[in-house]
């Protein structure tokens, strides 16, 4: 059974972890020992180059695969050792995907995309159904495109409409794998322009795995990542990045240090204090509201 997250603990936490796959009879470290922790409110780039691991932590964070060893919990649930079936409820109702391909159902509406995540939640009737995926195609811009179907859209609206599938089952963290990867110079600074509004707006955590410059200027909160290794963590301080130690826990004494930080920033560049780090209830209150 869920249990609410204690005031303070991190939204993701992930200790110690390690994963390997089998390619051509070897095994492949994909990660290496990584300890991360990540709180509500924040837009975060994992970052690195192919094969570094930026993927696969993604996809552990979203409960896609599990860990070899090592703890993840997400939003005060420990989902390690988790069945298949218990990691796909985690998903439905905790954490919404973007990926960089889209991932449409060709043959449906983008309404249609958007209300299909939410054909798994029984406690909602149709008509609530049809009223959340107006709210959320409004929300990006689309709802005179409700009807049309994939390959009537351009890119940039193809990924709106992921954006808007993504939101519609009011996830925690919103995941978004190369969300620029299949889009131009200037679609791709519009799609991440919206993300940051959502993000400003409702305190929706979005976590990107990249290694498109764009994408690292757009957030907040900087993971590199090397060898399955994470190498450096970094927190954005006006137009530069400042470098911490990689966190190993969520009550350390170099997390304390990195809460401290954030809190001076937010005050340094007029934002909410504790904004980046503490959890955005009244955000949240009113991403519930909206739909």
């Amino acid at each position: 059974m869920a249990r609410s997250r204690e005031a303070g603990l991190a939204l993701i936490s992930i200790e110690h972890v390690n994963k390997s796959y089998r390619l051509d009879g070897r095994a492949v470290d994909a990660l290496r020992d990584v300890s991360l922790a990540i709180d509500e409110g924040v837009l975060l780039a994992i970052a690195g180059p192919s094969g570094s691991g930026k993927s696969t932590l993604l996809n552990l964070i979203g409960c896609i695969d599990s860990p070899d060893s090592g703890r993840i919990v997400i939003d005060g649930n420990d989902v390690t050792g988790r069945t298949p079936d218990q990691l796909a409820a985690n998903r439905a109702r905790t954490v919404g995907f973007i990926f960089q391909t889209f991932n449409l159902f060709p043959m449906l509406t983008a309404r249609e995309n958007v209300e299909y995540p939410l054909l798994q939640f029984p406690e909602l009737s149709a008509a609530q159904r049809r009223d959340r995926v107006a709210s959320f195609l409004r929300l990006v811009d689309l709802t005179r495109f409700a009807r049309h179907r994939p390959n009537q859209l351009s890119g940039g609206q193809r990924q709106r409409v992921a954006i808007a599938r993504a939101l519609a089952t009011k996830p925690r963290i919103v995941l978004a794998d190369e969300p620029t990867a299949n889009l131009d110079h200037d679609t791709g600074s519009e799609i991440l322009g919206l993300m940051r509004a959502i993000n400003a707006k409702y305190g929706t955590t979005f976590v990107f795995s990249t290694h498109d410059e764009r994408v690292i200027s757009a957030a907040d909160r900087l993971v590199r990542i090397e060898d399955g290794r994470i190498r450096a963590l970094a927190i954005r301080s006006g137009v530069k990045w400042r470098t911490v130690r990689p966190l190993a826990s969520s009550d350390g004494p170099g997390r304390q240090d990195e809460r401290q930080e954030g809190r001076q920033e937010g005050r340094e560049e007029g934002r909410e204090e504790g904004h980046a780090f503490e959890p955005t209830a009244p955000r949240r209150a009113a991403l519930e509201s909206s739909a």
